[in-house]
């Protein structure tokens, strides 16, 4: 996979990109958009993919569901990258069905050993049906399940290495769901290993003010990547190295161009931070 950022594939820029074809590292798609059998979508996907890497991200496995994963859905998911090939493949960490009735939300797991466990046979069971490796993507968490009983950072290192997943590192939602909970976003980032790290999500969010005051973060994917994480995106490069990243933008999509100035923006803050790296390892040799 290259290391440039990539973007989300939207409807409204199939043309454009096909068009253009701007320098971009991959395309990421919305697996569940695509499990039709052909159509518009697949005459587009199919051109693309010919000028385009493909990341494949999941919203529908419910992988952190009790109930076991739903057989069809996994085939249409192994259909897919069949036919494709993607360079890489994810999903949430979250439940989206229960017993044959979809959702629609990325609703959390509490994180106890017991979810662990079933998480975990869920990700060996994707994998299998698959026949491809996994990345596993935090989750932007609003409250902390009262039953929790292990850190977010030791629970996702723990599924990883139980499964030889990897992760998919969202620092938009590290960073909401710290500033939800009043935690240290650049702690989180710091106990992630970097070697578990296969891609990285940036996004905006929205920013709403709660009844009794509090201001609550809400991860939209609706807006430019704000400040503090585009800070977190450069230490965290600076730490473990150049990954694919991804620029996440969902909601409000914006003209091509705007996706391609935040991506470029993401490979300009990444090439810095590693020449920071390297400025302050030749400082130290010297």
């Amino acid at each position: 996979m290259p290391v440039l950022t990539g973007i989300g594939l939207k409807p409204e820029h199939y043309r454009e990109l096909l068009e253009l074809k701007p320098a971009i590292g991959f395309l990421e798609v919305h697996t569940e958009n695509y499990m039709g059998a052909g159509g518009p979508p697949h005459r587009y996907l199919e051109a693309l993919a010919e000028h385009y890497p493909l990341s494949f991200h999941g919203v529908g496995a419910s992988l952190g569901g009790a109930t076991p994963l739903d057989d069809a859905h996994l085939s249409r998911w192994r259909a897919l990258t069949d036919r494709y090939s993607p360079a890489l493949v994810s999903e949430h960490v979250a439940w989206t069905a229960h017993n044959g009735l979809a959702l629609h939300d990325l609703l959390p797991l509490p994180y106890t050993q017991e979810a662990l466990t079933v998480l975990c046979e869920h990700i060996d069971a994707m994998q299998m049906a698959l026949g491809h490796e996994i990345l596993i993507e935090n989750p932007s968490r609003y409250i902390d399940l009262i039953d929790s009983d292990i850190p977010e950072t030791e629970f996702l290192i723990s599924a990883a290495r139980r499964t030889s997943c990897r992760l998919l590192l969202d620092i938009n939602n590290v960073y909401v769901s710290s500033r939800n909970q009043d935690e240290d976003a650049q702690a989180y980032l710091d106990r992630i290993p970097g070697e578990l790290v296969a891609e990285i999500h940036l996004a905006g969010h929205a920013v709403q003010t709660t009844a009794t005051g509090h201001e609550l973060r809400i991860d939209d994917h609706g807006s430019h990547v704000c400040a503090d994480v585009w800070s977190l995106y450069a230490e965290t490069i600076a730490r473990i190295g150049l990954r694919p990243t991804l620029i996440e933008w969902d909601t409000n999509v914006p003209p091509l161009e705007v996706l391609l100035a935040e991506a470029a923006r993401a490979d300009t803050t990444a090439a810095a931070a590693l020449a920071a790296r390297e400025g302050l390892a030749d400082a130290a040799a010297g």
